[in-house]
C-alpha cells in the first residue's frame, strides 16, 4: 500500500461520522481534480474539521509506514497531521504547495514538511526544505531534522551541515536526525569543533551529542578536542573514540577510560 492509502487507512479508524466524511470527500474531489481554491480552503480547516488528537499508531502500523515509503517515521503525528497530508498527496501540485507553503502558519508548515518525504519528484522541494532547516520555529525545524528522511536524501552537503549545527544552536537531540552517521563528513567535523572551542571559551557546554559527528572524521586537532572532552568526563566523547578511525584513537580512550 502507498503512503496516501496508508494514511487513509489510519484515518478510516479513527475518524467517525461527519469529520471522516468531510475528509475523504476533500480528498477524493481534489485528486478528481478540484480546483486549487478547494485545497487551500480544506487545508486550512483540517484541525477544525477532524480535531487534533495524537494519532497514537501502533507498532504495526509504523511498519506499515516503513513499507509505504522507507524511512517514513510519523510517530508523534497528530490526526490533522495525517489529514493534511493526505490532502497533499490528493493534489501534489508544485504551484500550490508553493502557496501553501508562503502562507502557512506553525501548524500548517509542521504538516508540510513532514509530508515531503512522501510527495512525488521529491527533489523539486530540497529548497523548500533548506528553508526549513534556517527557520528560527522549533517546531518547524524539528519536522525537518527529526525523524524525517527527506534532508538526508535531498539536502546538500553544506545544507545537511548547517541543519546539524542549527539543532545545537537551539538545543534539540541531534539523536532523531536521521541519516547522522551515514552523512558525516570532514567539513561538518571541523564546523562542529570550532563551535565547541567557542563554546568551551564562553565556559558553556558542549552538547555531549555532538562528538558523536566528529569521530568519523577525525584529524590530530580534532582528537585531541576528543580527549579533552573525555578527560572532563563526557561520554559522548568516549563513545565517538570507540568507534573513531583515528589510529590514535584507541590510545587516547584507553587515557581517559573512567576507572
Amino acid at each position: 500500500m502507498n503512503a496516501a492509502g496508508t494514511l487513509r487507512a489510519w484515518l478510516e479508524q479513527r475518524l467517525v461520522g461527519d469529520a471522516r466524511a468531510w475528509l475523504f470527500g476533500a480528498a477524493d474531489a481534489l485528486a478528481a481534480g478540484a480546483p486549487a481554491r478547494r485545497f487551500f480552503l480544506s487545508f486550512s480547516a483540517v484541525p477544525r474539521r477532524i480535531g487534533k488528537a495524537p494519532l497514537d499508531l501502533s507498532g504495526e502500523e509504523l511498519a506499515q509506514a516503513e513499507a509505504a515509503r522507507p524511512g517514513w517515521n510519523p510517530r508523534g503525528w497528530t490526526v490533522d497531521d495525517a489529514g493534511r497530508a493526505l490532502l497533499v498527496l490528493a493534489r501534489p501540485d508544485p504551484d500550490t504547495l508553493d502557496k501553501t507553503f508562503a502562507s502557512a502558519d506553525l501548524r500548517e508548515a509542521v504538516a508540510l514538511y513532514q509530508a515531503l518525504p512522501l510527495l512525488p519528484e521529491p527533489e523539486r522541494y530540497a529548497e523548500r526544505c533548506a528553508e526549513g532547516v534556517r527557520t528560527n520555529m522549533t517546531a518547524v525545524f524539528c519536522a525537518v531534522a527529526h525523524k524525517n528522511p527527506y534532508a538526508r536524501e535531498q539536502l546538500d552537503e553544506n545544507a545537511w551541515n548547517q541543519m546539524v549545527l542549527k539543532a545545537l544552536f537551539v538545543g534539540v537531540e541531534l539523536a532523531p536526525i536521521v541519516g547522522l552517521d551515514e552523512r558525516a563528513n570532514p567539513t561538518l567535523m571541523r564546523m562542529l569543533c570550532d563551535y565547541a572551542h567557542e563554546r568551551w571559551a564562553a565556559g558553556r557546554p558542549v552538547s555531549p551529542e555532538l562528538w558523536r559527528c566528529v569521530g568519523p572524521d577525525a584529524d590530530d586537532d580534532a582528537l585531541a578536542d576528543l580527549a579533552r572532552a573525555a578527560k572532563g568526563g563526557c561520554d559522548g566523547a568516549r563513545a565517538a573514540l570507540e568507534s573513531c578511525p583515528h589510529p590514535r584513537a584507541k590510545e587516547t580512550l584507553d587515557k581517559h577510560r573512567r576507572p
